[in-house]
């Protein structure tokens, strides 16, 4: 009897592991299908052949989604302008010969915003088809790239009010064959910096009104463009090609967008009309709370939702659709029972009308969110589910799940390649597969449901997608878990409340904007959270990029689970933990100092690493400092200066107005006193001048411009400016960089001298002006390095230390190797922010120092803790007596654990229990250094010691 049943059994397994191959097998058919034909699609017609040869069409169009507004981003000197980028589908293509097709082949629309289209383009390989290849890198990356998602793609292009990143960044100019811009800095030479201003300001305002219309096209509408069609980056893009078109005029119109959409944009601009009168914060960040429209959420505030992980809440997920649907039809595990919730049974519905009226509700919450893939998937999960209560079956969400996924994978193959899609698909598992497994775990432990549900949900979600996020943006965060907690309080009442908004907006729109006042103020709260924990200093840590890192991160993700689960065993431990990753986070400046050695005491200046730019600090006292550029970026200048203690800033001198100088400056301003901003004479670019002003009006910080000869002291600084001249007119500031401020510095006897961005022409007249110009200390080597330098200006100056700032693996080969050399011949030791990291001066003319922070530290110093050590050149007895002494402090601190340890009588237990309190304290202490070796990105410094020239003295 047995043998019959074991018999039956198998025949029954046995013939549902066929049907489940089969079903295997169709998928993978019906995939195989589907992906052929979409392929089709992208080669069908005459756009492919004309974009591999540059050829200018007109092209009639059809939106398939909603424009979205680029990020600026600094590329070498120059703020790249802002583009609208959008897919649409080419319907009718004229080619140059007249020669008229109707197709309908998928294309990526890149509405320039400034500048007119280049005349014939070069082939890929000149300088104009290395022009056009940064404009194709935009379709490429829009094929892979994701919505506004967690750890969306690192770089991308694509603004906060983008549903989706477009990658890199469209070039605005060549390299010269030194490596220097070629098309971006040099590009106003031979017009007056007033010519330059009047034409700016009088095309900002028309430029501004081209730009909204475009923004403001609907999708299924239809237009008309004349573009210069381009080949994506990749051959196997989704895209046939890349239509680069210039914002001369609005966009031409051949046909209005549907109903459905005229609806859906009519309710969208309701509650953008309904948050017009809140605070900065509330008003940006609700309508993408609601519906996903970010188009109001400054950079600042989208990197701080970044470094936080906090973009999923400005992509509409399923948890937007489950408050709608929850208002339907109440808790979902009571969705099919007579004591069912919501407003479902109070209408009486049946469960069928439920699940109807649930699938109309999910299909417009398709419409007003824009199909983006996180909204797809929550959507088809959502009515799949509708689909099991219509019909009494038994609710199982991870089958809907995979179902889901299928479904819309063979609907449109090209989602598998999008990140959005496939954070979105592992978040929503991780919450079905980890989260209730981890939430059980810790109720075990007697945490509180509730907050056990909270905090499993959002280690599980994070835990599965952070090696995706590593993937895209090479970087750990470690504020992701607590900041998501903090801000899942006021999630829910902003949505509730947004949502009703927005229904009401069309109707009644004082009741909408009252409504909207209060989601503000849950609104601001998640705004906050964010701002808060990007401003941490350990927010986020490095990690290897690419599939390696990506790889490496899964596999100690693995490795860490069982570590956890013996580390909630033992309160103690935990608490140790949580101490440690807390002083990991916050890095109060006196543990980091002791423990990785940065900065080191009694430094005189520090040559920040802002990557490709400028970024020089000067210490003035006890967190007060004379800061000079601010480099690109505003989180590199602020992490520097955090670092370093400064909180007061008196004078804060921007040498020019090219953005990888100004462009960090909010970042120097966050959170700290800063008495005045020093500006050069020249307003050009006029727009990044624009920015400054605005910047600084907004922080009510007054601005000075330089005179020459003045002098100022602060502390134990003093400066005297030498450059640029009285006028901004005069003949030999031929640009930007020639008009930077020159400050010779002295600080503790040392003399620096910092040379912006000077150009030879404007290096010669320097020392025309000066004669008296003598030897330095210091040089701060002028242009990042580049090939454009006065070898008399080099000579006369003869530096002893040449400090170098530019970034790694930048597109214009700074610095120069020539330039290397010639300062190497007069005597001068070169360091460099792109190998050497962030560069500390200290020490006295009689022992010149510096300190560096580089990833090739440990092999200098040989020290694991990067401190502060000397590699001592021949005849230098300094650096090896400070090593000695550093040493022995660390022999001298282990002597009383061994003491401590040793004696076993029952006449020294005191002893013994001192002893073990004793290690106990070293055990902590040796862990949250191991923490800080692993988050700390100064965590390897090493000195060096620099010899004078003229008399071969070692200097430590």
């Amino acid at each position: 009897m047995g043998r019959v049943c074991r018999s039956g059994t198998s025949r029954r397994w046995s013939s549902g592991a066929w049907v489940a191959l089969a079903a295997v097998l169709l998928g993978a058919v019906a995939g195989a299908a589907s992906a052929a034909l979409h392929a089709a699609d992208v080669r069908r017609g005459p756009l492919p052949g004309l974009a591999d040869r540059y050829a200018r069409v007109t092209v009639e169009l059809e939106v398939t989604d909603d424009p979205r507004l680029t990020r600026p981003r600094v590329r070498g000197s120059q703020r790249t302008p802002a583009a609208v980028v959008f897919h649409a589908d080419a319907v009718r293509v004229t080619a140059p010969d007249g020669a008229v097709t109707a197709v309908r082949t998928p294309a990526l629309v890149l509405v320039r915003q400034g500048g007119g289209d280049e005349d014939a383009p070069s082939p890929p390989g000149g300088r104009g088809g290395e022009v056009k290849g940064a404009g194709s890198r935009v379709g490429a990356s829009a094929s892979a790239s994701a919505g506004t998602e967690p750890g969306a793609e690192a770089g991308a292009e694509v603004g906060p009010d983008s549903t989706g990143d477009t990658g890199d960044t469209v070039g605005t100019g060549g390299e010269g064959p030194d490596g220097e811009e070629s098309g971006g800095e040099e590009s106003g030479a031979g017009r007056s910096a007033g010519e330059r201003h009047r034409q700016g300001g009088r095309s900002g305002a028309a430029a501004a009104v081209r730009s909204e219309a475009w923004r403001g096209l609907l999708p299924s509408t239809r237009i008309r463009v004349v573009a210069r069609a381009v080949p994506p980056l990749m051959p196997d893009d989704q895209v046939a090609a890349v239509l680069r078109v210039d914002a001369d005029a609005p966009p031409v119109k051949v046909g209005g967008p549907s109903v459905l959409q005229r609806v859906a944009g009519h309710v969208r601009a309701g509650l953008r009309e309904a948050t017009d009168g809140l605070r900065p914060d509330a008003r940006a960040l609700l309508p993408g709370l609601v519906v996903g429209d970010t188009s109001r959420v400054p950079p600042d505030l989208d990197g701080a939702f970044r470094a936080t992980d906090l973009t999923h809440l400005l992509a509409v997920s399923g948890s937007n659709l489950t408050i709608v649907l929850a208002l339907l039809i109440g808790p979902p595990h009571l969705a099919t029972r007579a004591e069912r919730r919501g407003l479902a049974p109070r209408l009486r519905l049946s469960l069928r009308g439920t699940a109807v009226i649930g699938g109309v509700l999910a299909l417009a919450f398709v419409v007003v969110c824009r199909p983006d893939p996180s909204v797809l998937r929550a959507a088809a999960c959502g009515l799949i589910t509708l689909l099991a209560i219509g019909t009494g079956r038994r609710r199982s969400l991870l089958p809907a799940l995979a179902a889901a996924v299928l479904l819309l994978v063979l609907y449109d193959p090209w989602l598998a390649r999008r990140y959005g899609f496939l954070l979105s698909v592992l978040a929503t598992g991780a919450l079905l597969l980890l989260a209730p497994r981890w939430s059980a775990a810790l109720q075990r432990r007697r945490v509180p449901p509730r907050l056990a549900e909270v905090v499993a949900a959002a280690a599980a979600a994070q835990a599965v997608c952070a090696p995706v996020i590593v993937l895209l943006a090479a970087r750990v965060g470690l504020v992701a878990v607590p900041c998501n907690l903090l801000a899942e309080l006021a999630v829910g009442p902003a949505t509730v409340l947004g949502f009703a908004a927005l229904v009401t907006a069309p109707f009644v729109l004082p009741v909408a904007k009252v409504l909207a006042w209060c989601a503000g103020w849950p609104a601001e709260w998640i705004a906050g959270v964010a701002r808060t924990g990007a401003a941490l200093p350990g927010a986020e840590i490095g990690w290897p990029g690419g599939w390696e890192g990506a790889l490496a991160l899964a596999v100690v993700t693995v490795a860490l689970v069982p570590v956890g689960r013996r580390v909630v065993r033992r309160p103690w431990l935990c608490v140790l933990c949580a101490f440690a990753v807390l002083l990991a986070v916050c890095r109060p400046a006196p543990i980091t100092r002791v423990i990785t050695g940065w900065p080191p005491p009694g430094w005189r200046a520090v040559v920040c690493d802002v990557g490709q730019g400028d970024g020089l600090v000067l210490a003035a006292g006890d967190g007060t400092a004379l800061v000079v550029d601010t480099g690109p970026e505003p989180r590199a200048i602020d992490r520097c200066l955090t670092e370093l203690g400064i909180h007061r800033i008196p004078l804060l001198v921007l040498t020019h107005f090219h953005a990888d100088h100004v462009d960090g400056l909010p970042g120097a301003l966050r959170g700290r006193s800063v008495g005045a901003i020093e500006t050069t004479t020249l307003q050009d670019p006029p727009g990044q001048a624009w920015f400054v002003r605005e910047t600084a009006a907004r922080a009510r910080i007054p601005l000075v411009r330089a005179v020459p000869g003045e002098r100022r002291r602060l502390g134990p600084l003093s400066w005297e400016v030498l450059w640029p001249p009285a006028t901004a007119f005069a003949p030999v500031l031929d640009g930007p960089n020639d008009a930077s401020v020159t400050l010779l510095v002295r600080t503790g006897g040392l003399t620096l001298l910092l040379l912006g961005d000077l150009e030879p022409p404007a290096q010669q007249a320097l020392l025309a002006a000066h004669p008296e110009l003598a030897g330095v200390d210091v040089l701060k080597v002028a242009h990042h390095g580049s090939a454009h330098q006065d070898p008399p200006l080099m000579h006369r100056l003869s530096p002893r230390l040449a400090l170098i700032s530019c970034g790694a693996d930048n597109p214009y080969g700074h610095p120069a190797p020539r330039t290397i050399a010639a300062l190497r011949a007069q005597g001068a030791r070169v360091l460099r922010t792109d190998t050497d990291g962030a560069i500390a001066i200290l020490g006295t003319p009689d022992r010149l120092a510096a300190t560096m922070t580089g990833p090739t530290a440990a092999t200098m110093t040989g020290s694991m803790t990067g401190r502060r050590t000397a590699a001592r050149l021949p005849g230098d007895g300094g650096g090896g007596r400070g090593r000695r002494r550093r040493h022995g402090r660390r022999i001298r601190s282990r002597t009383p654990a061994g003491r401590g340890g040793g004696s076993r009588s029952a006449a020294h237990g005191r002893q013994m229990a001192s002893g073990r309190l004793w290690r106990s304290a070293q055990g902590t202490c040796l862990y949250i250094r191991m923490m800080f070796f692993a988050v700390s990105e100064s965590m390897n410094a090493r000195n060096f010691a620099v010899s004078e020239p003229s008399s071969g003295r070692p200097y430590v």
